[in-house]
C-alpha cells in the first residue's frame, strides 16, 4: 500500500498529462524493443512441417531436417527452402518485418541504400540491411545500456553522497577533493586512448562510463544527508542507539531518494546520447552492430539517401523527448512546494 504522501505524488504525476502519456509510450517502446525478435526476424516465428511444429526464431535447425542436403541452418527466406517445406504441406509464419538487424535484402532491384518500399518500410542502408529492423535492435541496445549505466550510477552515487553527507568532517572534505580530481579527467579522451588497446563492446563501454557517470548524484544526495542528519528525529534515533547504517537507510535515504528519482530520466537521456555519440565517432559498439549512432553515421555518409538521416533523427528525438517529459513530470510530482 502506498503512503498518503506517495499517493499525492502519484496523483500529481498523473495530472501532468504529457508526462503520464509519455510514460506509457516509453513503456510500449521499451517492450517493443525488448521483443525485437518477434517483430523483426529473418527466421520464422513458427514453422509447421510433417505435422510437427518448429520454432526457428528460438532454436537452430538444419536443412536436412526439412528434406535438404546440407547440415547447416537453412535460409528460410530462399525459394529453395520454401519449396522444400511447401512440398510436404508445411507452412511458415514470419514476423511483420522479415529481416533481422544484419540481414541483407538480396532481392533489391535498385542500388543500396535503397528508398522505402513495401518490403523495406524505411529503406535499407548501404549494405542492404533493413533500416527499421536496425532501429528496433539499436533502440534496445541503447535503452539497455542506459538502464544499466543509470542503475550503477545511482547505486554508487547515492552511496558516496550518503557517506559524505552523513559523516561530514574529514570524510566529506576528502571525498570532495577526490571528486574534484576525478571529475576533471577527460572521459572522451580516455575512451579514445583505450580503444586503441581493446575492441570496445557493450560491457567495456558500460564499465568505462560507470567510472564517471555516478558523479552526477553525489552532490544532490550529499546535500540531503547534510540537512537530514541535523533533523530532530534523526538525532532521536541516534540517541536511542540505532546504528548509523539503520539511521541512514531508514530515516534519511527515503528523503534523499525523492530528489534522486527526478534525475533518473535525465541520466537515461545522457547515457543514450553518450553511446550514440561514441558510435558516431567510431569508438562505441563493434563494427556492424545495430545502433542509433551507426545509423547517424549512415545518414552523414549518404546524403543522397535522406531517409537514413530522418530516421535517425526522429528515433532519437522521440526517445529523448519522452524521457524529458517523464523527468519534468517526476520533478513536478516530487516538488515539496506542491
Amino acid at each position: 500500500m502506498l503512503s498518503p504522501v506517495s499517493r499525492r505524488r502519484l496523483q500529481r504525476f498523473r495530472r501532468n498529462r504529457l508526462g503520464w502519456v509519455s510514460l506509457w509510450l516509453f513503456a510500449c517502446l521499451l517492450l517493443l524493443s525488448l521483443g525485437a525478435e518477434l517483430v523483426a526476424n529473418d527466421k520464422p516465428l513458427l514453422l509447421g512441417y510433417k505435422g510437427e511444429l518448429y520454432v526457428p526464431a528460438l532454436k537452430r535447425y538444419t536443412e536436412q531436417q526439412f528434406g535438404g542436403q546440407l547440415p547447416f541452418q537453412p535460409d528460410y527466406r530462399s525459394a529453395y527452402v520454401r519449396q522444400l517445406i511447401a512440398g510436404q504441406g508445411g507452412w511458415m509464419l514470419f514476423a511483420p518485418i522479415p529481416f533481422s538487424a544484419d540481414t541483407p535484402n538480396y532481392d533489391l532491384q535498385v542500388p543500396t541504400p535503397s528508398p522505402p518500399s513495401a518490403s523495406n518500410w524505411l529503406g535499407t542502408d548501404d549494405q542492404g540491411r533493413d533500416v527499421l529492423a536496425r532501429v528496433l535492435y539499436g533502440t534496445r541496445v541503447s535503452l539497455l545500456f542506459a538502464f544499466a549505466l543509470t542503475l550503477v550510477s545511482v547505486l554508487v552515487g547515492v552511496a558516496a553522497g550518503a557517506l559524505q553527507g552523513y559523516h561530514g568532517g574529514w570524510v566529506d572534505l576528502l571525498g570532495q577533493r577526490l571528486l574534484e580530481v576525478w571529475s576533471g579527467l577527460p572521459v572522451l579522451y580516455l575512451l579514445i586512448i583505450l580503444s586503441g588497446f581493446v575492441e570496445p563492446d557493450f560491457w567495456w563501454l558500460l564499465g568505462i562510463m560507470a567510472l564517471f557517470s555516478w558523479l552526477t548524484l553525489v552532490d544532490v544526495v550529499r546535500a540531503e544527508f547534510l540537512r537530514g542528519r541535523n533533523l530532530e528525529y534523526v538525532k532521536a534515533a541516534r540517541a536511542l542507539g540505532l546504528p548509523d547504517s539503520q539511521v541512514m537507510l531508514r530515516h534519511i535515504l527515503p528523503n534523499a531518494m525523492n530528489a534522486t528519482l527526478t534525475y533518473v530520466p535525465f541520466m537515461l537521456t545522457g547515457a543514450i546520447t553518450t553511446l550514440t555519440a561514441l558510435d558516431f565517432l567510431g569508438f562505441g559498439m563493434p563494427a556492424g552492430s545495430a545502433s542509433l549512432g551507426e545509423l547517424v553515421t549512415q545518414g552523414k555518409q549518404h546524403l543522397e539517401a535522406p531517409w537514413l538521416g530522418f530516421t535517425a533523427f526522429f528515433a532519437l528525438a522521440v526517445i529523448l523527448s519522452l524521457l524529458v517529459f517523464i523527468g519534468d513530470a517526476l520533478r513536478e510530482a516530487f516538488d515539496p512546494r506542491g
